[in-house]
């Protein structure tokens, strides 16, 4: 086994033993399997593209094959196999379609292998076509395609959750099978694959893009709205995860049985929704990010749904009361595949619920780009007058590794005439603090979920043309913080946006060869965190 493709990976070099996140040796080599199967479907189906042979079932699979292997999502074996032997599938079933067209033969390998036939056996294929299958391979190289495909698996991400509402674009799907097929390719050097991974970057705005249009569409603009961090007296469910089809389902499925829904991690922005607002039982937010769940879900008092990623190990004490759904997965846990969660309802039922109300805090959400440009000549207003002197993003994943508590510091020490936007979990780390607010404005703004980097970026693309300069000479600094390969595909989506003097943490990424970080420090001025008073020295002076 060897993994580094989270911030967390152990000693900050691999896992090979056992993942950090609960992942085993034989999970692990049937993930590489898969990525390996579908680098096979991809070489068929980029042929398929040049005989005009598409098949958008076939795209969409690849997708959730990819996604599947992102970091804290599919952790049961017996899934892994069944998606290694539709890919082949698949594979197959273009191959000769692709053949009979006149498109020439495949060479030996992921496009040809036949996957074994028991579980035992796909491991041990597993473990000759991991990230070191290969020793002699430059190590430049390597960290460059391992780059490339953590990026494919941040936009395989977005992609899946857009086509859940109906959304799709084939530019996304034409460039994760031409990535997929390219990193199998030795004859590219580091330009061509610096190349591709600025694409890579390019192709997660337009999946972000479609997501932001599919979640607005369908839900409405999100508006600043006030959530409850406390309890009310009754029955309950807990929803984590990142999906918004998954929540209204659930929402639908429990009008009228007096049980009240609350929100868990990145789950919190869907809140600012029209449409999941006016369901009157969809009460708050329960606990904080994803890698305080087993406390977290342990004093819960009712049942609790897992969508998308962002699982870990259930204890024993909660593991009959939590279900997962699509892709999300975990050997023993109630998987509930066709979106009929009459079994979450009716543990919920079964389960005592909150005894009596409960007091909390509130916090406030539905920050996004319509929100503040909704209050764009206010901002600008203010800028000009000096009432704001700066703007900080700090966003991004959060963890349970040292060092987190900088971002909490950060923000804490953010002088009073700066305004603070965040997303994603990383916000968790001080999404409670009043930070007041600037003639009117909130000087904490939550933009949203992690895939609200598009609205963030909407947010300073407007400003820059308000004020006729470029992004980076905005009064804008990002201070990001990372965990999976979600937050990969948005850093080199702000990469090819060719955006500067990002400031990165906790600690840089394991797969990033010094000789690749010296060309990011060249040309992005990338850097890593320091302390909150060294960074904001540096960046107001």
């Amino acid at each position: 086994m060897f993994c580094f493709q989270c911030e967390q990976t152990s000693k900050g070099e691999g896992c090979t033993k056992i993942g950090v996140c609960g992942k085993k040796p034989e999970v692990a080599a049937l993930q590489d399997l898969l990525m390996y199967a579908v680098k096979g479907l991809s070489l068929v189906a980029v042929a398929g593209r040049k005989a005009g042979i598409r098949d958008p079932e076939i795209d969409h699979f690849a997708c959730e094959a990819i996604f599947s292997t992102l970091t804290n999502v599919d952790f049961d074996p017996s899934r892994f196999a069944e998606l290694i032997h539709q890919t082949v599938k698949f594979r197959d079933e273009l191959k000769a379609k692709v053949t009979a067209a006149g498109e020439a033969g495949f060479p030996e390998g992921p496009a040809n292998f036949t996957p074994g036939s028991t579980l035992t056996d796909l491991v041990a294929q597993g473990e000759t076509v991991g990230v070191k299958s290969d020793p002699d391979i430059d190590p430049d190289i390597l960290s460059l395609r391992e780059l490339l495909i953590y990026g494919l698996k941040g936009v395989a991400a977005y992609a899946d959750h857009a086509k859940i509402l109906g959304k799709t674009d084939d530019r996304i799907f034409d460039f994760i099978h031409e990535a997929m097929a390219a990193s199998l390719n030795t004859d590219l050097g580091a330009d061509d694959l610096v190349g591709l991974v600025l694409k890579c970057g390019e192709i997660n705005l337009v999946a972000m893009e479609i997501l932001d249009a599919a979640n607005t569409g369908t839900y409405g603009h999100p508006v600043p709205t006030s959530v409850p961090l406390g309890a009310i007296k009754g029955k309950a469910i807990l929803v984590s995860g990142h999906d918004l089809k998954d929540l209204e389902d659930i929402l639908k499925q429990t009008q009228g049985k007096e049980i009240n829904i609350y929100t868990h991690g990145e789950m919190l922005p869907c809140h600012g929704y029209p449409e999941l607002k006016k369901y009157d039982h969809f009460y708050g937010h329960y606990g904080t990010a994803w890698q305080n769940q087993a406390k977290e879900f342990d004093a819960f008092p009712g049942a609790i749904l897992m969508t998308t990623n962002c699982i870990q190990k259930p204890r024993d004490s909660y593991n009959d009361k939590i279900f997962t759904t699509g892709l999300v997965g975990w050997p023993g846990v109630a998987h509930i595949a066709d979106k009929n969660f009459a079994p979450v309802i009716e543990k919920a039922l079964e389960l005592p619920g909150f005894a009596e109300d409960t007091e909390g805090k509130s916090v406030m959400v539905g920050f996004a780009r319509n929100a503040v440009m909704g209050v764009a000549g206010t901002v600008i207003e203010a800028v000009k007058n000096k009432a704001i002197r700066h703007f900080f993003l700090v966003a991004g994943c959060d963890g349970a590794k040292p060092g987190r508590n900088y971002y909490t510091e950060f923000v804490e020490k953010v002088p009073e005439d700066c305004v603070v936007l965040t997303l994603a979990c990383g916000k968790f780390r001080f999404f409670d603090q009043d930070l007041g607010d600037i003639g009117g404005i909130p000087r904490l703004l939550d933009v949203g979920q992690c895939n609200d980097a598009y609205s963030a970026v909407q947010i300073a693309l407007a400003l820059a043309n308000a004020f006729e300069c470029e992004v980076n000479d905005l009064p804008l600094s990002m201070v990001l913080s990372w965990y999976e390969q979600k937050a990969c595909a948005i850093l080199l989506s702000l990469l090819y946006l060719g955006i500067k003097d990002i400031r990165l943490g906790p600690s840089l990424p394991a797969f990033i060869s010094p000789n690749i970080l010296n060309v990011l420090v060249e040309k992005f001025n990338i850097m890593p965190i320091q302390t909150p008073d060294e960074d904001l020295k540096a960046i107001l002076g």
